[in-house]
């Protein structure tokens, strides 16, 4: 089970960011994560939202360079040793780990990270086989 993560380009200048975000407010587009990789002139947005499609729908339409990449969301209890836990699991399977970024949501005593790897099923086998799921996409849009 993989979520839909969407990564668009943003110039690095002052108001870009807010002017993305208003967007997706515009359009009542609900984010579930965020996290931003930047370089000198530009910044890789990445965001998990409740409708990928509205919100790849509404990104073209304002002009935005954006792709969408199949990536992993695990949830877990929110406590000391959870993330070593599925990072141990991951690198004794051989998994690769690309980069992650974490989210909370309303529900109690529960994080959620969300997972690039190399290969997703290597990664889904190696984490289900240790009693941990990823979530799905339809997951993602009811928290």
């Amino acid at each position: 089970m993989t979520v839909k993560q969407i990564s668009i380009f943003v110039e690095n200048k002052p108001g870009k960011l807010a002017e993305l975000t208003e967007y997706l407010h515009q359009s009542q587009i609900d984010m579930r994560a965020l996290s931003i990789a930047e370089a000198q002139d530009f910044g890789i947005v990445r965001i998990i939202v409740d409708d990928a499609y509205k919100t790849s729908c509404v990104l073209k339409d304002a002009g935005y360079v954006a792709s969408i990449t199949p990536v992993l969301a695990v949830e877990m209890p929110d406590e000391p040793g959870s993330l070593f836990r599925i990072l141990k699991i991951l690198g004794e399977g051989g998994v690769n780990l690309e980069y992650m970024y974490a989210f909370l949501t309303r529900k109690k005593a529960t994080a959620y990270m969300v997972l690039r790897v190399e290969d997703n099923e290597k990664a889904i086998d190696v984490l289900n086989k240790n009693g941990i799921h990823t979530i799905c996409q339809d997951a993602i849009a009811k928290l």
